[in-house]
């Protein structure tokens, strides 16, 4: 009891001493740990954190873990304290067997940033195992005739500690007819003999019990018994022999099953069935070897019966027996030590050690991706191996230390191109033939804000009626963006903070979310035709990136003005007055009304009837002039008192209309003064119709003229586009500056006869001025060419007119004179009409720019 006390407690002592005894060293960037095989769970096996330097705070932080090579994690990381405790239970000889080292490789991989360590841990082995025989009885049977010295080999005990604490000797119970020896069979392993040292005597003592004992070398001692069991036979008393104690033979560990590839033989002296040999696997020989070899009882040739590992078991020992017929039989030994020789049959394995990390598009070369290992568990050159991966990919693998990689970075990434890579990795061994294997990482590549939105048109035309619904969607603008997430999603807003020094803000109204442009209120043609919106994609990525798009907004016209009758002025009164001679013959003018509408185009095309008269049979209106006009020579029974009222339409849809009311008193004896100049230029009806022809012809020339300018400028915009250009509405420098700079009206009188001059051009050039008069004493008017004057303001020209004119109504407002910039005015029997052209680099650009007038010549009355 004493003795079984004293033992438990000297293994818990060595339990205890190599449990705080640790040592570690770190050899070419590897550390090292030795602990003693079947620690406790949780006992320590060293602080990684104060060998590697690191602090306890780090390990959470850059997520410190441990990877096992082995099946088995056989250790943890407690975090706490930075210490590797063992996590399950070590068997030493489970683990590494019969190997005297026993090596546990541990990879300590930190994430955050990608860091490998390699740490070893050395089992150390303790006594813990008893030597133990396969038999626990044995017997021989020798013959009394057997010579003294002869030897008997005895089956060797097991003990699967190593080092010291492995078998070291043997003993044998005392015997004065036996001893014992130890045969050293030159690979560390010991085989008892049995000696034979007197002469037998059966009939003295016809069996002899011998008690052998294995030690090993540990502290305190242990010991395993086999009791040996000696019979002595008569006669037979020659032993057969092998030629070789050891036979040494090398096998390819891909022979295949069926190959003979050793013969063994042996000899015995004896004569007749006591020489006859036969041969058998030792009786000691375990079911795998006899699985995996057999030999031939009658020749003594082993063959094999099953397939090499040279990975599992490089090396084999046999004992072969050789015995023969006689009575009682008599057997020899010997063994056959089988080297098993490596070939390439097994391919490399890459092993991840960490996870690959996704990459920014934007990272630089160099940066680590993942860590990768690789390993053969063929030996020698076989076992050899290396990596590579595409050439083709912005990626290379950077060696550490032995078989360890780095995935980094190795060129421009772009998210946009590639979002995601498959790296295909091959390993190659060094065999012959090599062998190799593949695995695919992928990475993943994270998107960073590098792209801008794009507008799908960089310019945008919108067309909108006047008088258009607030809060109608006007159009919508659509930008893209190529990057993912945050950095692709796209606000809108509109960049020109004023329109025509307004607020943009009072015009329009973007939605932030999905471009679409929205009108703030109603929009009036006649006070504004066209404005330039600046909208802006703005991403959301960090810095965020935008772009902008310009929007050209033409506002149409629509009859929405009345016509606003300019003389007779309503300044007057409701009625206007005017005087005629009674003597007065048919097609006399009486007076002229003269209106103006503010729509354009067809819109402000004017006509002129007589609604209403005390006798209409008297007057006539023009249709186009507005000229009042006697019908027939007035009588003597003629109303000296006259009244007409004259309706002023539009051509627009529908049709607006005004009507203004003329009272005519015709008077004996009134002269209405002529003035020189008009005599001057009296000429008789011949002349006036030299005079029209002269003019027919010049507006002939003049539209010849026109049709030839706008065919030049078509074919210089068809060369223009052809050069890789394009025809579009562009705002100039001039943004838009007075937009009446290029009309003038000017006052001139004649007599009685007030009459309006207008003049068109650019504001630095010289302008040609048409006018039209009429002479009360004339029954047919002129078109006089003025000569150039300078172009003055339009308002102010009006304000001249309006003072000029005590007895006309003026109705133009003067904003809305200073907003129009596409008007047609008629002016007694002349009809001007604004066309913006504008000749920019060879290109033809219509409606902004520079402006020149040109005149409708289609549109020009004349009186007959």
């Amino acid at each position: 009891m004493a003795k079984k006390v004293a033992f438990r407690w000297r293994r818990h002592y060595l339990l205890f001493f190599f449990l705080f005894l640790l040592l570690w060293r770190t050899t070419e960037g590897q550390t090292r740990y030795s602990i003693p095989e079947e620690l406790n769970v949780g006992a320590v096996v060293g602080n990684i954190a104060k060998d590697l330097g690191l602090k306890i705070s780090e390990l959470y932080d850059r997520k410190l873990r441990i990877a096992s090579e082995s099946g088995k994690q056989y250790f943890s990381l407690d975090l706490r304290r930075g210490e590797i405790v063992v996590n399950e239970r070590i068997d030493r000889e489970i683990l590494c067997g019969e190997n005297a080292n026993c090596l546990l490789p541990l990879q300590i991989v930190i994430e955050d940033p990608l860091q490998l360590y390699r740490v070893e841990v050395d089992i150390q082995d303790i006594n813990d195992n008893y030597p133990h025989f396969q038999s626990t009885d044995r017997v021989l049977k020798i013959a009394e005739s057997t010579v003294p010295g002869v030897r008997f080999p005895l089956e060797s005990a097991i003990d699967p500690d190593v080092g010291s604490n492995s078998l070291k000797s043997y003993t044998l119970s005392k015997d004065e007819c036996f001893s014992l020896k130890i045969k050293d069979l030159g690979d560390g392993r010991k085989l008892p003999e049995l000696v034979l040292e007197k002469p037998l005597d059966r009939e003295k003592k016809p069996m002899h019990q011998l008690m052998l004992t294995a030690l090993d070398g540990g502290n305190p001692v242990r010991s395993g018994t086999s009791q040996i069991n000696v019979t002595v036979l008569d006669n037979n008393d020659n032993n057969p022999v092998f030629e070789k104690n050891v036979y040494k033979i090398a096998i390819a560990e891909n022979t295949k099953p069926g190959t003979t590839f050793l013969k063994v033989e042996a000899k015995d002296l004896d004569e007749g069935q006591n020489g006859e040999i036969k041969y058998s696997l030792g009786e000691h020989t375990s079911d795998a070897l006899r699985s995996l070899f057999h030999i031939d009882e009658k020749t003594g040739e082993i063959l094999l019966n099953g397939e090499l590992d040279y990975e599992t078991t490089p090396m084999y020992n046999i004992e072969i027996r050789a015995r023969d017929r006689g009575v009682p039989e008599m057997e020899g030994h010997c063994t056959v030590k089988i080297e098993v020789s490596d070939i390439n049959d097994n391919p490399p394995q890459i092993l991840l050690t960490s996870k690959p990390s996704p990459v920014r598009e934007d990272a630089p070369s160099g940066t680590v991706v993942a860590l990768i290992s690789a390993r053969d568990i063929d030996s020698g050159e076989n076992g050899k191996v290396r990596l590579q991966t595409q050439s083709n990919l912005p990626f290379i693998l950077k060696p550490s230390f032995s078989n360890e990689y780095s995935l980094v970075t190795n060129g421009v990434l772009d998210r946009e191109s590639f979002p995601e890579y498959n790296v295909e990795i091959t390993a190659f061994d060094s065999g012959t033939p090599p062998l190799s294997s593949k695995t695919i990482i992928p990475v993943k590549i994270l998107d960073v804000n590098d792209n801008s939105p794009k507008f799908s048109d960089s310019v945008y035309y919108v067309y909108i009626t006047e008088n258009n619904s607030p809060g109608s969607i006007i159009c919508s603008v659509s930008a893209q963006d190529v990057d993912v997430g945050v950095n692709a999603k796209i606000t809108y807003s509109i960049e020109n903070p004023k329109v025509w020094d307004a607020p943009i803000s009072s015009y329009m109204y973007i939605n932030s979310d999905n471009g679409s442009i929205f009108s703030m209120h109603s929009f009036d043609f006649e006070k504004i035709k066209v404005f330039e919106v600046i909208v802006q994609a703005k991403d959301h990525g960090s810095p965020s990136l935008s772009s902008n798009a310009t929007v050209y907004v033409f506002i149409l016209d629509q009859n929405d003005n009345v016509p606003s009758v300019i003389y007779p002025s309503a300044l007057m009164g409701s009625v206007s007055h005017q005087r005629m001679p009674r003597s007065a013959k048919a097609g006399h003018l009486v007076t002229k009304v003269t209106a103006v509408d503010a729509d354009s185009g067809h819109n402000a095309w004017l006509f002129y009837r007589l609604a209403e008269a005390t006798d209409a049979s008297l007057f006539s209106v023009n249709l186009h002039t507005g000229e009042v006009r006697t019908k027939r020579a007035v009588s003597e029974q003629d109303d000296s008192s006259q009244r007409l009222m004259i309706e002023i339409k539009d051509n627009g849809g529908p049709e607006l209309s005004t009507t203004v009311t003329v009272d005519i008193l015709i008077e004996d004896g009134f002269h209405e003064p002529i003035s020189d100049y008009y005599k001057k230029n009296v000429e008789p009806s011949k002349k006036s119709g030299k005079i029209t022809l002269y003019l027919i012809i010049s507006l002939a020339a003049v539209s010849l003229l026109s049709l030839v300018t706008f065919f030049i400028l078509l074919v210089k915009c068809a060369r223009g586009s052809r050069g890789g250009s394009s025809c579009c509405i562009r705002r100039t420098d001039s943004e838009y500056k007075n937009p009446n700079r290029n009309l003038q009206i000017q006052l001139n009188t004649d007599g009685p006869i007030k009459y309006v001059e207008v003049l068109g051009g650019d504001m630095m050039s010289q302008s040609q001025s048409f006018g039209s008069y009429l002479s009360p004493m004339s029954e047919f008017s002129d078109l006089t060419l003025v000569k150039p004057s300078s172009t003055t303001n339009f308002t102010d020209t009006l304000n001249v007119l309006d003072a000029s004119l005590p007895d006309s109504a003026w109705t133009f407002e003067s904003q809305q004179v200073r907003q129009t910039r596409f008007k047609q005015v008629n002016v007694y029997t002349f009809t001007i009409c604004y066309v913006y052209v504008t000749v920019i680099k060879g290109r033809c650009f219509q409606h902004l720019g520079q402006h020149r007038v040109c005149f409708c010549l289609s549109e020009v009355t004349f009186l007959q």
